[in-house]
């Protein structure tokens, strides 16, 4: 425990340093900045940046970098050191402030949807002072937003800070109409939970598809999977205890708050759940955890898996965003209290929340597509490509006696055990729904659609925006109202009744709720060319505009990127499939197509040879698959020279309805043909050993 608490947060800038290091007036005006958002004041740039320049080097930092998170979905840092050239060949150690608050980068080079040009190459990063700087092997690290020369956002961070910002200003609103005038700012907050797979190394580096792809193309299913549910929360193996206390160890002295750990329910499948904090900080850590996760990994001997289905048949990995709001005063505003009912203020801020998921329903989904996340969503492992709302017998029962204008009588009870040395304790006012899409858990809302690799920034933007603008809405309305408690009680049964249908208690897997959410006129994109084609649909681009989160211009770049990002992935996988097959697969079917019918001449010889021989009828299976997945190569390859999509939607579609049902042939044919090949033959490490080889 001391160590933990001598060396948490050795590696950050973090608030107590900044105090040791500026001069009081400086200190007080950077950390107001940070609490409450205020505009930064430049002046202090020269002192923050020596103050930051000097610990840096004190702890063995060489270089600096504008660490950034552009579109492409990875962390980006250009390294520049500190060193700068003196008279007479000697050298000084220098970091402006011009060097902390801007920086450059080749904003054609990152995906920009068609914003830049390749000859228009400049881009700007600049300082977001209320994520804090740190040092990560050797390099001073300054978190950043990415903008083009003309100002447009290039980069996950940008529109997450204005959807803050629009949500604080329409909160703050609803919060001064029930009198709260000690709070000065309300932000959002978020806790990932983050899954994971872990292989052994030596496997990995001999799967092509895993290198390239991030999953596994080809692979039956192994005797055993998950169906014993024996590894969920398991005795963790030692080789993955020492990877976790490794990780836990890097990610603390970054200031990481890595709070559980523990195995998931597929083989070699773990999960680490970060601390609440406001959500840039928040996916900034997140970001930095994948990064360090992979790394720590191979220190290991091990490869991390951040895809969303590396395995077929085998649950894929999710990312769990924990969504709540918070003001500065520390009162969480979506704590019901001891007596929700009564709690107008709570009940206004969930009204809202629930008629935002309803109204952007497709807006939400939209923020979590991705090739590899619609293996997942509608997969009896993951919730539904449908959004729905989990609230709760309890606070259903309140929202129906509002609605009836009935009596509400508490139901909270204690668990009683039955065994007599373990006294009742409370029960929660809410269950938990694994296959809710968005749960309310008891102070939050469990955001359970993302996927493990992508950035948690994008989710909580638009969750931020959307529902910004019903909190907006209910401003205007009550703002004007003479009678403040009848207009909050018409509001919030008129708005409940209105958009009830996206409340859902019950198994979002049972087939029958497929037909119910169609009845009730809720959408189901269970693929992200589906989801995509309404990102542009005209509400959504205003709520973004509106709430000044996105620009319409930026809006049609996103969707560029998106669209573009969703079939170059497809394309890459239908090429490393093809590529395996001709390089690796059909040569060793052949090869043991050979040892068989050596066999079976060898049978013959001794007259021993039968048409119901096993190895005739090997051979005979062999050839069979063969033909299907040389006849699947040679369509998938027609199909890609000439096909006439011209637009990234049209693309987008083409690669769904066309290429990726021929991935699948492709897959069917050679797992059957991997299920009866010979071990030593077979040409890449299998199921068995990926998913049970790590001790």
């Amino acid at each position: 425990m001391t160590k933990i608490i001598d060396t948490f947060g050795i590696k950050v800038f973090n608030d107590a340093r900044m105090k040791e290091r500026l001069s009081p007036s400086t200190y007080e005006q950077l950390h107001q900045t940070i609490k409450k958002g205020t505009e930064l004041n430049k002046e202090i740039a020269k002192e923050v940046a020596n103050a930051m320049k000097d610990w840096a080097i004190e702890n063995g930092a060489t270089h600096f970098t504008h660490w950034f998170h552009p579109l492409s979905g990875a962390t980006a840092e250009k390294h520049e050191s500190f060193v700068s050239t003196g008279g007479g060949g000697a050298i000084t150690l220098e970091f402006s402030p011009n060097n902390l608050v801007r920086g450059e980068a080749d904003a054609s080079s990152f995906p920009s949807g068609g914003l830049r040009d390749t000859f228009e190459a400049r881009g700007y990063t600049a300082w977001d002072p209320t994520s804090y700087a740190f040092i990560k092997d050797g390099i001073l690290c300054i978190p950043t937003i990415f903008c083009s020369y003309s100002g447009e956002a290039l980069d996950h961070k940008t529109p997450l800070l204005r959807s803050m910002e629009a949500l604080n200003t329409q909160a703050m609103r609803i919060l001064h109409l029930f009198g709260n005038e000690d709070v000065d700012h309300v932000k959002a907050t978020a806790g990932a939970e983050q899954e994971y797979f872990l292989v052994d190394k030596k496997y990995f580096d001999q799967r092509e598809d895993l290198k390239l792809t991030g999953r596994t193309l080809f692979g039956a299913m192994p005797p055993k999977g998950q169906e014993m549910n024996d590894h969920y929360y398991g005795s963790i193996k030692t080789g993955v205890q020492d990877f976790m206390k490794d990780l836990n160890e890097e990610l603390w002295a970054l200031g990481i708050q890595a709070k559980t750990e523990h195995n998931e329910v597929a083989p070699s499948q773990h999960e680490l759940a970060n601390n609440f904090l406001t959500v840039n900080v928040s996916a900034d850590q997140n970001n930095l955890t994948m990064e360090i996760m992979k790394k720590v990994a191979k220190k290991h001997g091990l490869e991390c898996l951040l895809h969303e289905k590396p395995f077929a048949n085998i649950n894929g990995s999710g990312k769990h965003n924990n969504w709540s709001l918070k003001t500065d005063t520390g009162i969480n505003l979506l704590d019901p209290g001891d007596t929700p009912k009564d709690n107008a203020q709570f009940l206004i801020f969930l009204t809202a929340i629930i008629k935002a998921v309803d109204e952007y329903q497709d807006l939400i989904r939209i923020s979590v597509s991705s090739a590899g996340n619609d293996y997942r969503l509608g997969g009896h492992e993951a919730p539904p490509a449908i959004i729905s709302v989990f609230l709760g017998d309890e606070l259903t029962t309140i929202f129906d006696s509002i609605i009836n204008d009935t009596a509400y009588a508490s139901n909270k009870s204690s668990i009683q055990i039955g065994v007599h040395t373990i006294p009742p304790f409370p029960k929660d006012n809410t269950d938990r729904n694994r296959t809710s899409p968005f749960a309310f858990t008891g102070n939050k809302f469990e955001f359970r659609m993302p996927g493990s690799s992508a950035s948690i920034a994008t989710p909580n933007t638009i969750l931020n925006a959307v529902i910004a603008q019903e909190l907006r809405e209910f401003a205007d309305e009550l703002e004007k109202a003479d009678d403040l408690n009848k207009a909050i009680h018409d509001l919030i049964i008129r708005t409940l009744n209105a958009h009830k249908r996206i409340i859902f208690n019950g198994n979002g897997y049972d087939a029958s709720w497929i037909k119910e959410a169609e009845r009730r006129g809720l959408s189901n994109y269970s693929s992200t060319p589906e989801a995509l084609a309404h990102y542009l649909d005209e509400k959504n681009v205003s709520v973004l505009i509106d709430n000044n989160v996105l620009s319409e211009t930026e809006m049609y770049s996103r969707y560029e990127i998106y669209l573009e990002k969703y079939y170059k992935t497809i394309n890459i996988e239908a090429l490393t499939m093809i590529d395996i097959l001709r390089k690796d697969i059909l040569p060793a079917l052949i090869r043991y197509e050979n040892e068989l019918l050596s066999v079976i001449c060898e049978k013959k010889e001794a007259s021993l040879y039968s048409e119901e021989s096993y190895e005739t009828a090997i051979c005979k299976t062999i050839e069979y698959h063969k033909k299907k997945i040389c006849a699947d190569i040679a369509d998938i390859e027609e199909r890609l020279c000439s096909s006439k999509s011209s637009s990234a939607q049209e693309k987008a579609f083409f690669y769904h309805d066309e290429i990726l049902p021929l991935m699948e042939e492709l897959r069917d044919h050679t797992d059957e043909l991997e299920k009866i090949c010979g071990r030593s033959c077979w040409p890449m490490p299998t199921y068995y050993e990926l998913l049970f080889g790590v001790e």
